[in-house]
């Protein structure tokens, strides 16, 4: 692929494809027009980079079509997420990774909403024929997965990245109060997280924004 057409995949501007990737806006700019050419090792690792963000960190408009499909359990059939998930997991079929505010969920870090509808995951993509079922990539890596009585979903790490690359399918409520939980039961700190370096400023702005509603709630 070529510079431009690596960009493209991912649905970036020229701005977003050089923060994401720590490259200076105007050598994207030289590369894109042909007034430079990238190393072929550099271009070699951008491609690598790009074919596993596509993959793991997939970002995707909502439509309608995910409110329809196969009729998974409702959550406000269920006393607790943990159960629900359960349930949900094994109608697939298939083993999945939770994900999102589903993962938050499960940790116990984020309580949900009434009449929750969506559901996100790891998984196959034909899953997605499930109604409310948003797959956001298929595979994950297990250093990043936990288990939560059998149940498996992505660590709070990887999910607070997940959150930030899949903003614009989330209203960012769920992970604004996971990380307000964290700050709490880690000393009033946020170490041990460590953002992708492309979502560093928007982490830092998040993390402002959970220690409000933290302290909004003493």
């Amino acid at each position: 692929m070529t510079i431009r057409e690596m960009r493209k995949s991912l649905g970036d501007t020229q701005h977003e494809f050089a923060r994401r990737y720590g490259i200076p806006f105007r050598t994207v700019q030289n590369w894109e027009s042909g007034e430079r050419v990238p190393p072929a090792y550099v271009a070699e690792m951008l491609e690598e980079k790009v074919t596993a963000d596509l993959v793991n960190r997939r970002t995707f408009e909502l439509n309608p079509s995910h409110l329809k499909g196969k009729k998974l359990p409702e959550a406000d059939e269920y006393m607790s997420a943990v159960e629900w998930l359960k349930d949900v997991s094994e109608a697939f079929g298939s083993e999945v990774v939770f994900a999102l505010d589903d993962a938050l969920m499960l940790e116990g870090r984020y309580l949900g909403r009434m009449g929750e509808q969506l559901i996100y995951l790891y998984g196959d993509d034909r899953l997605a024929k499930y109604r409310g079922v948003v797959v956001i990539g298929s595979e994950v890596n297990p250093s990043d997965v936990l288990e939560t009585r059998g149940i498996r979903h992505t660590s709070f790490n990887r999910t607070v990245n997940d959150a930030m690359a899949n903003e614009r399918i989330l209203d960012m409520q769920g992970i604004t109060e996971g990380l307000s939980e964290y700050y709490f039961t880690h000393g009033e700190s946020f170490e041990g997280l460590s953002p992708a370096p492309e979502y560093q400023e928007r982490f830092e702005r998040l993390a402002e924004d959970a220690v409000k509603y933290y302290n909004d709630k003493e």
